[in-house]
């Protein structure tokens, strides 16, 4: 095919950089331990496999197309109405569903940098311009980020704990700056990690909701309930602003098998953030492990920790793949290292303490 008849695409492809996922490495030994994408070591419960095993035997039919079972429980769980609840195939999901409500050409979408790497590429593909305000003491700078809202302003993220630092802000520093946020402005409470936070300062965002229309909190079943592999995130807010959101939903994308495990995993929770107890101590062992042996390390209210490595990031990636060891190196800045099972994080913190990091 010649360049006159290629197809031609959007021109913001030009300058697209895809998404990359955690990647999987293994040692010369044979070791594999997978550290790169804040996954729950742990599968699901045996009464979700079993909820997972029936719904896989009408596969052969559509879903629910408005997930409604699904939609009921999580109110249910969330202590609010049906109409004030949306899902979809994730965080990064309702993240697309959420842009592609609000913004459009012309408008700005205002973010962390950096914090979930999924905003800057999702803002790009929907024509919006992204507004990334650097973090101070890496956390939000919300002062900073209240100053970045202009009148384009449509949608702002705020990723409580970030990924990737861990670090968060608490309910007066959030509702200061909710304060200054405009009515018409949309801000996003992204807690993909709320139910690791032990952090008593940092408000449930639900909580949040009922005073302020223009609040939305995002939340999924990948992390804590171990369903990443199934692909299901929902959205509360107001029932304006969920119902708008509803509307971008691409039909059938939440399938049957995760609607019933998301439902089978509520009804489980008492027994899973059991399991989400266990990944704590581990993050606070590993954690306190690090700073003991000299790591400069940001508390972490999630189920990773964040090393600030600045040049030396890959070095420090590459010498965690020579053990078998797999994190997310973001270059020129550090790596996030998600919490796994005790073998896997003794592992880890082997290649760290081994790394040159001392001042």
């Amino acid at each position: 095919m010649s360049e006159a008849t290629t197809p031609r695409f959007r021109s913001v492809l030009d300058r697209f950089v895809a998404y990359k996922p955690g990647k999987v490495v293994v040692s010369p030994e044979g070791r594999s331990f997978k550290l790169s994408s804040n996954e729950s070591p742990e599968g699901p419960l045996p009464s979700v496999l079993d909820a997972i095993a029936a719904a896989a035997r009408n596969v052969n039919r559509y879903p629910d197309n408005n997930a409604t079972a699904l939609t009921e429980a999580i109110a249910g769980f969330c202590g609010v109405p049906a109409d004030q609840v949306a899902v979809g195939c994730g965080s990064v999901g309702m993240t697309q569903m959420l842009l592609e409500a609000v913004a459009e050409p012309g408008t700005e979408v205002v973010y962390a940098w950096r914090s979930f790497e999924a905003y800057p590429l999702l803002v790009s593909l929907s024509g919006a311009t992204g507004v990334q305000v650097a973090l101070k003491d890496e956390t939000h700078d919300l002062p900073a980020m209240a100053d970045a809202i202009t009148e384009k302003t449509r949608l702002v993220f705020l990723c409580n704990p970030n990924n990737p630092t861990g670090t968060v802000v608490g309910r007066a520093e959030i509702e200061a700056f909710l304060d200054r946020v405009p009515e018409d402005c949309l801000v996003v409470l992204d807690e993909a990690y709320r139910e690791y936070v032990r952090d008593d300062e940092v408000p449930d965002g639900l909580t949040l909701v009922g005073d302020r229309p223009n609040l939305a909190v995002l939340r999924t079943f990948s992390k804590a309930y171990g369903l990443a592999g199934l692909r299901i995130g929902y959205l509360v807010a107001h029932p304006v602003v969920a119902g708008a959101i509803r509307k971008t939903f691409l039909p059938f994308s939440v399938n049957s098998v995760a609607q019933a495990a998301g439902i089978a995993s509520l009804e489980a929770t008492d027994e899973l953030l059991e399991r989400v107890e266990r990944t704590v101590k581990e993050r606070d062992r590993v954690h306190g492990a690090l700073r003991a042996d000299g790591w400069t390390v940001p508390p972490t209210e999630a189920n990773f920790v964040w090393l600030r490595l600045g040049d030396r990031t890959m070095e420090f990636s590459a010498a965690c793949d020579a053990q078998g060891v797999s994190v997310r190196p973001f270059e020129g800045e550090g790596a996030r290292v998600s919490i796994g099972s005790p073998e896997e994080n003794d592992a880890f913190l082997e290649v760290a303490k081994a790394f040159p990091h001392r001042n």
